[in-house]
């Protein structure tokens, strides 16, 4: 008993020590606070997070090759000013503040450039009193050590006086080479100046949706401005012409960009502003470049001889719907549809004709009518072509040797003496819908009538049009119409290939058979 009693006495005495300790340095420590020293705080937060790749390299590169290019042009008085009044106001009451309201409103809108299907084209424009002005700015980019530069056919289009504005604001004057409307493509030349950092063009076909780019230019006559996103999606048509084949990324471009490139991150341009889709006039985010294989082809014929030359077949077409693929017998709805032959184009001499679907050219699939136009328009003129078109149930290839796509396209026309006035009497196609009687001239049958509940009001067939095939055979009467239905049922398709003249131009509509 007495060695526990001791053992617990021994215990207790270094526990009452122990606290008597912790007192004294509770006292310390409140004496360090009280005489003001700071006391130790814990570390500060921090994530440690992948990071997001910097484009800094990639902007120091290729900054110098790119720049803003300004445009001047004389321009005339219009006609109807009438007065001395060069901003075209004189009709408004004499209240400076609504004078300036309107001026204002009218240069915000012509800013603005050409806008089609919501699609605007992005350069700045003005007008002028008959000195040279500033007509459009917009963006571009060297191409060549010796000055070629690349900018949009829209930026330069108006203008005769042509000034590029480097990366560290050097002034250079520079020369027009030569322009491409198809493709909204120009280039230009800068003399002296030394040699210029330029850059290449990629390979865009290795491009990838989701991948980051860089859109390089001078938006809003900023200056250089780089934004950054990701390519969207590609092989866009937005109805700018017949070689749409556009780029889609959502980095910020806006007026002002038009002509700038758009980097990978090696520094390689895969495309060039051309166009934004805008509501407002501003960047939403949907923003469409030229892809690099065609700028790059066509850039090369600028320079060389100052003008893109194109191959040339001849003949308006339209896309295959699967109405039109199932009345023809194909198995897929692609391929691009004849629904002419120009009498001067090389196509209708090689034997081309109305109601063709064209299937392959040299051996490579046409899915539709724009890769079809895209595919001819990258063969030089005079070159020699196979055409397999498929043609009453099967496979033809022509032999074409292609002409040169003229200035302007050409519209097929008919002879007037297409255009006819319909008689009295007219006939009932009731399983089609239709009301129709003989042309004039006997070829064909005039619409006279269409039922708005019918199929043939489904696809356009309005009165007036002219009925002038069914499945590439002829039709002057009801009974051609009604053997053509007939032959296509006994050949169980359901539906019909009907070719129509409206207007001088010719298109084809698919109509089910008629079950009468």
């Amino acid at each position: 008993m007495n060695i526990a009693s001791n053992s617990y006495s021994r215990t207790r005495k270094r526990l009452l020590a122990a606290v008597a300790s912790l007192a004294v340095v509770g006292t310390v420590g409140a004496g360090m606070l009280a005489t003001g020293t700071a006391p130790v705080l814990a570390d500060a937060v921090r994530v440690e997070a992948p990071q997001v790749p910097s484009f800094a390299d990639v902007v120091e590169h290729v900054s110098p090759a790119v720049v803003s290019v300004r445009v001047k042009a004389k321009i005339q008085p219009t006609a109807d000013d009438g007065s001395d009044d060069q901003d075209g106001f004189d009709n408004l009451p004499d209240n400076p503040q609504l004078r300036r309201f309107f001026k204002e409103f009218r240069g915000f809108g012509d800013q603005g450039g050409s806008q089609q299907f919501g699609m605007r084209r992005f350069d700045h424009r003005n007008h002028g009193n008959g000195e040279p002005r500033a007509v459009a700015q917009g963006s571009g980019f060297f191409i060549s050590e010796d000055g070629y530069l690349v900018t949009n056919n829209h930026v330069v289009s108006e203008g005769s006086n042509f000034t590029v504005v480097t990366n560290d604001g050097k002034e250079l004057d520079a020369k027009l080479i030569g322009t491409d409307p198809r493709t909204d493509l120009a280039v230009l030349k800068v003399d002296g100046g030394g040699k210029f950092t330029y850059v290449d063009f990629a390979d865009d076909s290795k491009i990838r949706i989701g991948d980051w780019v860089v859109a390089v230019g001078n938006p809003f006559g900023l200056g250089g401005t780089v934004t950054a996103g990701i390519v969207s999606a590609r092989g866009r048509d937005i109805g700018a012409g017949p070689y749409d084949d556009f780029i889609q990324i959502d980095a910020s471009v806006n007026r002002g960009n038009s002509g700038g490139p758009t980097f990978n991150l090696n520094g390689q341009v895969i495309g060039i502003n051309t166009a934004i889709f805008s509501p407002s006039g501003g960047s939403v985010g949907i923003a469409f470049d030229i892809p690099a294989s065609t700028a790059k082809q066509v850039v090369e014929d600028l320079m060389k001889d100052g003008s893109v030359q194109r191959g040339w077949l001849g003949v308006e077409i339209q896309p295959v719907t699967s109405e039109i693929a199932e009345s023809l017998g194909l198995k897929a709805d692609k391929g691009a549809l004849v629904s002419s032959a120009q009498d001067a184009g090389p196509g209708k001499k090689a034997g081309i004709a109305a109601g063709d679907v064209i299937t392959q050219v040299d051996g490579k699939d046409v899915a539709s009518p724009k890769e079809l136009a895209r595919v001819i328009g990258a063969y030089a003129p005079g070159k020699s072509v196979d055409v397999t078109v498929w043609r009453n149930g099967k496979n033809e290839t022509i032999k074409v040797d292609l002409g040169t796509l003229p200035s302007s396209d050409k519209q097929a026309s008919n002879d007037d003496s297409n255009k006819q006035a319909a008689p009295a009497k007219a006939d009932t196609l009731a399983d089609l819908g239709l009301t129709v009687t003989k042309s004039e001239n006997g070829k064909g049958l005039v619409v006279t009538d269409v039922d708005p509940d019918s199929d043939a009001a489904d696809r356009g067939i309005q009165p007036g049009d002219v009925i002038t095939s069914i499945n590439s055979a002829e039709v002057n009467n009801t009974d051609d119409v009604s053997k053509a239905m007939s032959d296509a049922s006994k050949a169980g398709r359901k539906a019909v290939l009907m070719q129509i003249t409206r207007d001088d131009s010719n298109r084809f509509v698919a109509l089910p058979v008629g079950k009468g």
